[in-house]
Formats: structure tokens, C-alpha cells, sequence
């Protein structure tokens, strides 16, 4: 009986929980750009993953977000102009929890446009990696 209490307790320190806010950045790709500022705010119950993301003008909640052991994965849908067009777009981070930080790729999974509800153009491959460490 003492270990299977163990294995059970062992059990549950694998699987962190990830509630509070965590900041990074993601690295623009290009010499002349400074990487963008990116913050989150989660909130997480057993595997579900909740909160929001913080923007310069606006905070986005998280659609949907699940947690399963070190592995996490989370959609936002943001809004991003390119042009002269409003974009409603769907970013999914996937990634895992390594040695106290998030390492996560975001890539844009879909868009549309704003008020026509048709589709935008998403560069396939564009991928970003993201960086995340804990405040709180």
C-alpha cells in the first residue's frame, strides 16, 4: 500500500500546474525588428487550461486549452490587421513544460476576415518559437 500511495504522489508532481502569468518573446526573424513582448495569464483546472492573453491595446481570452502531463496546447483568436484588412485569426501554441519554462510553437492555423467571414490568406510553415517564464 505505501507504494502505490508513492507512485500516486510521483503521479502528481509530474503534472504542474501552470495558473499565473508567464511573459516571453518571440523572436521577429528579421535583424531590423526588435522580438515582440508576449504575456499570458492562465488558469488551469485538472487538464483544462483557461486565461488570456495580453496584448499592447487588449487582453484575448484562450478558446481552448488542455494539459496533459508536460505537454500543453492552447488556441487564442486574435484580431490583426494586414493591410488594409481586419483578420480574425486562430493561432494554436503547442509545446511542453522544460525545466520550469513553456517552449512552445505558435503557428497561425487559420483566418478569416473580419465581417465578410471569408478566408484569408495563412503562410503554411510559419511557424514561431516562444520562450515562456513564470511570474506568479
Amino acid at each position: 500500500m505505501g507504494r502505490l500511495a508513492l507512485l500516486l504522489l510521483a503521479g502528481t508532481a509530474w503534472a504542474a500546474d501552470l495558473t499565473g502569468i508567464w511573459v516571453g518573446e518571440i523572436d521577429s526573424g528579421r535583424p531590423d525588428r526588435d522580438p515582440t513582448q508576449i504575456s499570458f495569464q492562465f488558469v488551469q483546472k485538472g487538464t483544462a487550461l483557461g486565461g488570456k492573453q495580453y496584448g499592447d491595446h487588449q487582453s484575448t481570452p484562450i478558446a481552448t486549452g488542455i494539459v496533459a502531463g508536460e505537454l500543453v496546447t492552447f488556441v487564442v483568436v486574435t484580431t490583426e490587421q494586414a493591410g488594409n484588412e481586419i483578420n480574425d485569426t486562430k493561432v494554436r501554441f503547442t509545446g511542453r513544460l522544460v525545466n520550469g519554462a513553456l517552449e512552445l510553437m505558435r503557428e497561425r492555423e487559420s483566418s478569416t476576415r473580419a465581417g465578410a467571414q471569408s478566408g484569408a490568406f495563412v503562410k503554411p510553415g510559419s511557424g514561431q518559437m516562444v520562450r515562456l517564464k513564470k511570474l506568479t
